[in-house]
């Protein structure tokens, strides 16, 4: 290696090389500390906006409850709603690929640093504006859409309302500037011999994830920009043409920001299943097509959530979405492919990514149904709909991310965590998921809107409340194993190796945790031939020791 290839490879120190301590994390430019920044900002956010999910169910737990009063519950509504995905789900995922991209395509840093250290600290202030209007006695009421004229100063006064639009804004702000970074790294930084059809599926999975978050999240900019508007003119509120903007500007946003919280963790998933079946994923081309068609056809499908206001032309958003389900079934063949036939490992990572597989084809398909307008007109704004939307963020996306998780927490950490308790933490938390949202199916069509703070002893809704309520229970009860389980490993350190679990990827390749730039002379980056380059290293080593032991044996006989 000549001494401008080191260079290149292995830049000189930064200003942050060496520093320590909490400043050193606050202010850094290492892009692995500034996505388990974001990482972990995201997780300590769930637990509150979890907390809040908590209240909501106990307050539906049983008729006519009064822990929190209507206001009150919009409020908490609204938090958790806009909370989990603006300042939970989103961050994890995007957080994800600020740490990972770098290390799998073999680059010793991410594009931009510091404007990718800023979008976590935009992100920050995003959260604490957000939580701040939450705790005013006037918080945002409007659900995490903030629809006007709902969200215009008659209807909501006071200061939580705007703290929700800049919190809104800031966070989304942060994400894209996250986004931005990601999306340069991989098309511009990529190690010699990385190409974009060796790129891991995950990787692929974040390039169409920055792709759409750069084209979608402007939107959510410009509608949140309405509402600062018909707040300081109010008499625009009343307007249809502003209000139908809105609606139609902070869907381009709102439909594609499902995806932005999926893709990524399909990305786990495929990679935790290959790791843990010792086979190449399957389909990778036919997989890397599908998420692009997917991403495309997923910017062009907002409307279908407005079919009952009529303003809509229903066909067109409802053929494109039902289409949708084309380039699904690919990724789900490549899952399928992956699995059957190899030499499976049940370990905590592997189960979650298995138990992704049909759960989140439950919120899958019934979006399938609510893409067709007429089922749509029926459960509109129902339990049903809440039903689906969590069975594909919480059953499906977030166990993609406890997926990987588990599979790169001893990379990120240097420390193993435990089997026996994650595989607790995966049983309490199927159980829990499960039992909180298949009665939310049965309270949608059983006509249970999803804004009702109480509601009456005769009113039918008792029995499968109570049921959900005590699912949610055991979700809070799965998490706090989560939490043991750290604290535990952290406090008895079991060392990780660089792949304990015979990994297929670059990240595998340098040490448990990874040095300042990735890899470095000890640690060098490997000849890249495929999209599982460690993979095909351990086939052409088995492949030359068979034939050296069919040399030897030929040798031995000859000599006899």
């Amino acid at each position: 290696m000549t001494a401008e290839v080191k260079a290149a490879v292995y830049p000189p120190p930064a200003e942050d090389e060496g520093r320590d301590g909490l400043l050193g994390w606050l202010l850094t430019i290492d892009h692995k500390r500034i996505g388990l920044l974001t990482i972990g900002t995201a997780l300590l956010l769930f637990f509150f906006n979890g907390a809040i999910a908590l209240t909501m169910r106990a307050q539906l737990a049983q008729p006519n409850q009064d822990i929190l009063s209507p206001q009150a519950y919009l409020q908490f509504m609204t938090m958790h709603g806009t909370g989990m995905i603006a300042t939970t789900i989103t961050p994890l995922a995007l957080g994800l690929g600020v740490y990972l991209v770098p290390l799998q395509i073999g680059a010793p840093r991410i594009a931009a640093p510091r404007t990718t250290l800023l979008g976590y600290w935009f992100y920050v202030a995003g959260a604490i504006m957000l939580i701040w209007g939450f705790l005013t006695p006037q918080g945002a009421q409007s659900g995490w859409w903030g629809y006007t004229p709902l969200s215009n100063s008659m209807y909501t006064p006071g200061p939580g309302q705007p703290l929700w639009v800049a919190g809104f804004f800031l966070a989304a702000t942060g994400m894209i500037l996250q986004g931005v970074t990601t999306l340069w790294t991989i098309l511009r930084l990529r190690a010699p011999g990385v190409t974009m059809m060796r790129m891991p599926v995950f990787t692929w999975a974040q390039l169409v994830t920055v792709l759409m978050v750069v084209a979608a999240f402007p939107a959510l900019l410009a509608a949140l920009l309405i509402i600062v508007i018909q707040r300081f003119d109010p008499g625009l509120g009343a307007s249809n043409a502003w209000n139908f903007a809105y609606q139609e500007l902070f869907w381009f946003y709102g439909h594609p920001v499902v995806y932005v919280m999926f893709f990524p963790f399909v990305g786990c998933v495929a990679e935790a299943l290959s790791t843990f079946s010792g086979r190449r994923f399957f389909g990778y081309q036919g997989t890397v097509l599908s998420l692009l068609v997917f991403a495309t056809g997923s910017m062009a499908v907002w409307g279908h959530h407005l079919f009952a206001s009529g303003q809509e032309v229903n066909d067109y958003f409802s053929l494109t979405s039902i289409m949708l389900t084309i380039p699904a079934g690919v990724e789900y063949f490549g899952f399928l492919g992956t699995i059957l036939g190899g030499r499976l490992r049940y370990t905590t990572s592997m189960l979650f990514a298995l138990a992704f597989i049909p759960q989140f084809l439950i919120g899958g398909l019934t979006g399938i149904l609510v893409a067709n307008p007429t089922i749509d007109y029926q459960v509109n704004n129902s339990y049903f709909i809440l039903g689906h939307f969590h069975y594909t963020l919480l059953a499906g996306s977030f166990f993609g991310f406890m997926a990987g998780f588990y599979l790169w927490f001893p990379k990120a950490t240097g420390v193993m965590l435990r089997e026996g308790l994650g595989k607790l933490h995966l049983v309490l938390l199927v159980i829990g998921t499960n039992t909180t949202f298949i009665p939310f199916f049965f309270l949608g069509m059983r006509g249970m809107p999803r804004w009702m703070a109480t509601y009456p002893s005769g009113a039918g809704f008792t029995t499968l409340s109570l049921i959900s309520s005590i699912g949610a229970g055991i979700i809070g009860l799965a998490m706090l194993v989560l939490l043991w389980n750290i604290y535990v490993s952290a406090r008895f350190k079991k060392l990780a190796p660089p792949d304990p679990w015979r990994g297929q990827t670059l990240e595998w390749a340098t040490s448990s945790p990874p040095p300042r730039f990735n890899f470095n002379l000890a640690y060098p980056v490997p000849k890249v031939r495929g999209y599982a380059p460690l993979f095909d290293l351990r086939e052409r080593a088995r492949g030359e020791q068979a034939r050296g032991e069919q040399v030897r044996a030929q040798q031995a006989a000859e000599g006899r």
